[in-house]
């Protein structure tokens, strides 16, 4: 009962704009119990699934090599975008949510199909909107390849916008994350601000003034993490997006000690301020800085920091341990639920 309560307090300010992680996860348990008995009609098949659901991306089996899919959106930055009637960026964030979770398998991004929902045809929209799809491609160095455009008049307000991405790899290159071990180094990539997640909290306490902010697009981290995969013995990926640092637990039943994550962009510390939200959530709902997490062993963390450091803004925040638990050390401590 106790739990249940602080998860309950935890969630809170999320919940009331409109977001409520606890529900969404027993969505998708709801619906991966059912899509994960799929695997079957394919096994012993060529495009046999070689993961369970769970991951960033998951993979099929295509012989010496995988295929690796994933499907994402922008969320309700669509609606930032419309009030501000900026939408030359949203292509881009809209790459990214792919194109990030991708890379956490160890696959390369190849080719993405895109969905565009309009409330009613509007050309300038279309159009700035494919300029950002072109920018994220080539960012990503990806083929957009076909897409669905509708017009949704009774369905869409405005407009939203989602992809599936298409990746490949070796399959003994596969990353799961099954080799991570306790004193292993996280080392965490500077996002670019908000990326496109928590939007919803962010949109309900900021004020609009401030939503350019919210429009600064996602980082795409797939060249930088590309090159580390070929270099050096990568031991885990983790997309820092929706649910923040808990991420981390996708890919490992080990736990975290985040003990030197770097200071938080404004944009979130005027979040905190002006909504009163408590440190947990903050941590359990945005990126606070750190966008993409990467788990090496101690000698290639020190290279990596080396080499990349300054060039990549990169910087390690913390180790991996023993227990299952995610723990936040700054200016006080404790655990992600």
């Amino acid at each position: 009962m106790a739990s249940a309560l602080l998860e309950n307090k935890l969630t809170s300010k999320y919940a009331k704009s409109g977001v409520d992680i606890v529900k969404e996860e027993r969505i998708v348990k709801a619906i991966t119990k059912w899509t994960s008995k799929t695997f079957q009609f394919r096994k012993g098949k060529i495009g046999e699934v070689i993961n369970q659901s769970g991951s960033f991306a998951n993979l099929i089996d295509i012989g010496d090599k995988a295929i690796a899919f994933c499907t994402d959106g922008v969320g309700s930055k669509v609606l930032v975008a419309q009030e501000l009637k900026k939408y030359d960026t949203i292509g881009i964030d809209c790459v990214a949510m792919n194109v990030n979770d991708l890379i956490c398998v160890g696959a390369e991004p190849i080719s993405m199909v895109d969905y565009l929902a309009l409330e009613t045809p509007n050309e300038k929209i279309a159009k700035d909107i494919s300029k950002g799809l072109y920018e994220g491609a080539k960012r990503s160095q990806i083929a957009i390849v076909g897409g669905e455009t509708a017009s949704l008049p009774e369905v869409i307000k405005g407009f939203d916008i989602a992809a599936s991405v298409i990746g490949i790899v070796n399959k003994e290159n596969i990353i799961t994350g099954e080799n991570i071990q306790p004193e292993d180094v996280v080392i965490g990539f500077k996002s670019s601000g908000i990326h496109s997640n928590g939007l919803s909290l962010a949109r309900k306490t900021l004020p609009k003034s401030m939503w350019l902010n919210l429009l600064t697009p996602t980082r795409i981290y797939v060249k930088e993490v590309l090159e580390l995969i070929e270099n050096y013995n990568i031991r885990g990926l983790a997309n820092i997006t929706g649910g923040g640092l808990l991420n981390l637990s996708r890919i490992t039943n080990h736990g975290f000690l985040l003990d030197s994550l770097p200071e938080p962009p404004m944009v979130f510390k005027k979040i905190q301020e002006l909504g009163k939200v408590p440190d947990e959530e903050m941590h359990k709902t945005f990126n606070m800085g750190v966008g993409f997490a990467v788990i090496v062993n101690k000698t290639d963390a020190e290279d990596i920091i080396k080499k990349y450091g300054n060039k990549w803004k990169l910087s390690i925040i913390g180790k991996v341990v023993k227990d299952s638990h995610i723990t936040i050390k700054r200016k006080t401590e404790y655990r992600l639920k």
